[in-house]
Formats: structure tokens, sequence, C-alpha cells
């Protein structure tokens, strides 16, 4: 199996449409319907089903797209490193990142690196731990952001520098935000939004024994798009600080919980890892940036 092959694949797949994908790869159709013959007869699976004017995938098929992706992304990965290593000017870095505030540290990191290299380009996957532990074990990611301990069996890390605090998104005007802080009683019969791995994590750190007293209206995955369901009225966001904008005259506001919360963040790679030089030198910034003696 061919990474051009499945770069035809993918094309076909996307398009739908035999003609419209060979246009796009600058190949005559019948090479590419060769192409795609030879791929179904090499895996013994029929991969697509022909309609009169389109093409669609098979189970088998979508399967397929799912893994040529990250096939030939890595293939993509691969040749740009080697292209890197000629001579050092920038490249490109891969980072999957959870949401918090503190992320500001990398941006600092990387904005320090493209004042003496200009052609550093970089790619952010966001996502949680599930989504980008996924993605830097298959070698599609060079570094990523967790806010919850690594595995150290399987990851080297370096903690950040500061750790996010845990509270309430509400309406401005609301009741609760008459308070200081927020405790357990005071959410209990309340309708509450917060991302599924916190809920399961770090609010029973928080609740103890009366976890199982809240209730859980929604399990969101991005931040923001809980905080529109709490201006709609709908619930409670139980979120990290300065993720969403709270400023005086927005809908919105935020109060801490009580006792205190709070969820440290690393950033982790994996232990065998053969670093490019991009990631190499992005790893000493960071380092410095977050004050950290050098390996």
């Amino acid at each position: 199996m061919e990474i051009r092959t499945l770069r035809y694949f993918l094309a076909i797949a996307r398009e739908e449409n035999m003609t419209k994908a060979a246009e796009l790869l600058h190949v005559t159709q019948p090479t590419l319907s060769k192409a795609l013959h030879a791929l179904e007869e090499e895996l013994g699976k029929k991969l697509f089903v022909r309609h009169s004017f389109s093409i669609s995938l098979t189970d088998e098929g979508t399967l397929l797209r799912d893994r040529a992706e990250d096939l030939v992304s890595m293939a993509d990965k691969i040749e740009r490193e080697f292209i890197a290593l000629d001579e050092f000017t920038g490249g490109d870095l891969y980072l999957g990142l959870g949401e918090s505030y503190h992320i500001r540290h990398l941006a600092r990191a990387i904005r320090s690196l493209k004042n003496t290299y200009e052609d550093i380009n970089y790619h952010i996957t966001s996502g949680d731990t599930e989504q980008v532990t996924e993605k830097l074990d298959k070698g599609l990611l060079d570094f990523a952001v967790l806010c919850e301990t690594p595995d150290p069996k399987k990851y080297n890390c370096i903690p950040f520098p500061a750790a996010d605090i845990w509270g309430v998104v509400m309406p401005a005007k609301c009741a609760l935000a008459k308070k200081k802080t927020v405790r357990v009683d005071d959410l209990i019969g309340l309708p509450l939004f917060c991302s599924r791995q916190s809920w399961e994590n770090d609010i029973p750190r928080w609740a103890g024994a009366r976890m199982s007293a809240l209730t859980l209206e929604g399990s969101f995955r991005l931040a923001y798009n809980s905080s529109i369901f709490v201006m709609e009225g709908l619930g409670y966001l139980l979120t990290f600080d300065k993720l969403i904008n709270t400023s005086e005259g927005s809908e919105l506001t935020f109060r801490p919980l009580s006792p205190k919360l709070e969820t440290k963040l690393y950033l982790i790679w994996n232990k065998y890892q053969t670093f490019t030089p991009i990631a190499e030198r992005f790893l000493r910034q960071v380092e410095y940036c977050f004050g950290i003696e050098k390996r």
C-alpha cells in the first residue's frame, strides 16, 4: 500500500466524484480508477458504492479513510522534518492543547522562537486528554498539554508555572452571583455544565461525599460553547477562571469555588521521542520561560 495511492483514495472520498478528484490530483481518470481498483484488490474489500453521478464510502471505506488520514499526515510530517535537517531556519511544530488561560506561557515561548527563526509554523489541535494523547501517541503531535497528572511510564513532562483556579460561570444577575465564593451546597439542585473529564476527576476532589448530590445537566469539551448555554439560562458552568469573558458589562460573572480547587497543567511528550530540530528548540525555550534548569 503506497502513500500515493492513499492520497488518491482520500481525494476521491473527499470529492465523492472520480472526475473532480482526478482534476485536483492532475492525473487522468483511468489512472485514478486503476489505482482505486488495485487498492480494493489489495485489501479484499469494496471501498466505494458507485452511484449515477457520485460515489460514497462503504463502512470499510470509512474505516480506511480514518486510518489513511493519519498515515498521510505522518508521511507529510516526516518529509518536512527531513527537509528541516538540511539547514535549520524554522519548521513545523505540532501541539495538542487543552483549554487554559496559562497556554499563554507556550505562546510566549513560540513568540521568542520566532524572533530568531521567522520560518516557524505551528499547528494547534484543541481537545481533552483522550483526544490529544491519541494523536501524540501516533506521532502526529510533538507535544501536548494535559490538565491532569500524566502517566510517567509513557511521558516526560514539564509542569506549568501556575495552576488553573476552578469556579462557576453564571448569569451576572442571578442570586448565586451575590456570593463571593461558591460552596457545594450552593450548587445542589442546580443544572451544571462541565467537561466529562473534569466531572469524573476534578470536581469529585472538591465535592467529596456530596458529589452524588450534584446534577450534570450537560457535558462540553469547549468552555465557550457551554457559556452560551449559561447565557440562555440553561445552567451553571464549572470551569477554569479566565476562559470566559466575565468582565464588567458582560452578561456573565465568575465566582471561585470554596474550598479552593486548583488543577495543574503539564507539557508532555513521549518518553522515547526523537525530537525534530524545531521541537528541540521549542522545548529549550519552554524550559527557559518556565525557569527550569537545562536537562
